[in-house]
């Protein structure tokens, strides 16, 4: 199974020496996510630092660039890793698409696969495979002078892995995608009730083999060493689920266990800014289903029991806990189950 992580980079001008200590932990990938900073800059840094590691995004919003940007961009990683870029799109809210980047929203899941699909036709035309003539519903791409060629591509193209949290998005992912990232709030009975079915419906629309895509599960672990540790990193997962579960896109994860009164609960205190008082309704029983609790020794075992035959890779998120080393001897621990 891959292993990978997800984390934040509040250092951009310290990111290599992060992405080396990952590297170092044992993780196959890392991957950066879009905030406050841009997700693209410390994976340029961490290749000039790192040999094996897998360096990507978790995600980049795709539609505030467009496909020759993103195919850009992409070509670049993949040429300063020497091959080891994944680009990992999503497609973000319409609230964030048109007032925070001031870029067109309609039909994401539509627009998602045709922003793939361009992607590709645009590295086609640099490889030499066709011209390009990309005409579609959303994006339209015909013109590559010379002087704007790179010409084929020397480390291959990289990974194209789509964020999904609905079904249309799934099935997208799986239709066009080398893989899928799982968002991270999803419980065992959402996976298996919502994206798998969708997973399937989009493999078959594309007449795909399962094997044909990876499917990574984004996992939130709360943990530590000593029960003071252990109750701070459940405060902090508490505080995210209950963010998260005040959007209706994630309404869908909550019914699939029981708790489809709770969404509207934490919309309404949303809209009210009332933050605090959103943890304190979301209940122990929802935290450990989301995501995995337990002290250090115990996390490998539980991230297993999670994702067991469903998942090509599970990618451990400490987006809010920021320490690069905090996963390593859990990673080691899944070492050791993939070993037997």
């Amino acid at each position: 199974m891959e292993l990978c992580t997800t984390v934040p980079v509040p250092d951009l001008a310290a990111a290599g020496e992060l992405f080396a200590e990952l590297e170092a932990a044992g993780f196959d990938t890392a991957f950066t996510y879009e905030t406050r900073h841009d997700p693209f800059l410390p994976l340029v840094l961490g290749a000039d630092r790192t040999t094996t590691l897998g360096l990507g995004t978790a995600i980049a919003i795709a539609f505030a660039r467009t496909p020759m940007v993103l195919a850009t961009i992409g070509r670049d990683l993949q040429d300063v890793s020497r091959g080891r870029c994944t680009l990992g799109l999503g497609t973000q809210i319409r609230p964030h698409i048109e007032r925070r980047y001031s870029m067109p929203w309609s039909r994401p899941a539509a627009r998602l696969r045709e922003m793939v699909l361009a992607i590709r036709a645009i590295w086609d035309a640099w490889d030499g495979v066709a011209p390009l003539d990309f005409r579609g519903e959303f994006y339209t791409h015909t013109l590559l002078p010379p002087a704007f060629d790179p010409g084929p591509a020397a480390f291959g193209r990289p990974r194209i892995l789509l964020g999904a949290v609905g079904p249309l998005l799934t099935e997208v992912a799986a239709e066009v995608g080398d893989g899928l990232l799982v968002h991270p709030f999803a419980t065992r009975e959402s996976l298996e009730q919502l994206t798998l079915p969708a997973l399937t419906r989009g493999l078959a629309t594309a007449g795909r083999d399962r094997d044909e895509l990876d499917v990574v599960v984004v996992t939130m672990v709360a943990t530590g060493d000593t029960g003071p540790e252990l109750d701070a990193a459940i405060a902090t997962v508490r505080g995210q689920l209950a963010f998260y579960g005040s959007t209706p896109a994630y309404a869908r994860v909550l019914e699939c266990n029981g708790w489809e009164g709770l969404h509207p609960r934490l919309n309404a205190l949303s809209k009210e800014g009332r933050w605090d008082d959103m943890a304190a309704l979301v209940p122990d029983e929802l935290v450990e289903a989301i995501a995995v609790v337990g002290r250090r020794h115990e996390i490998a075992g539980r991230i297993r029991e999670k994702v067991a035959g469903l998942a090509d890779g599970v990618s451990l998120e400490c987006t809010r806990r920021p320490d690069p080393g905090h996963f390593a001897d859990i990673c080691a621990d899944l070492r050791a189950l993939d070993a037997g």
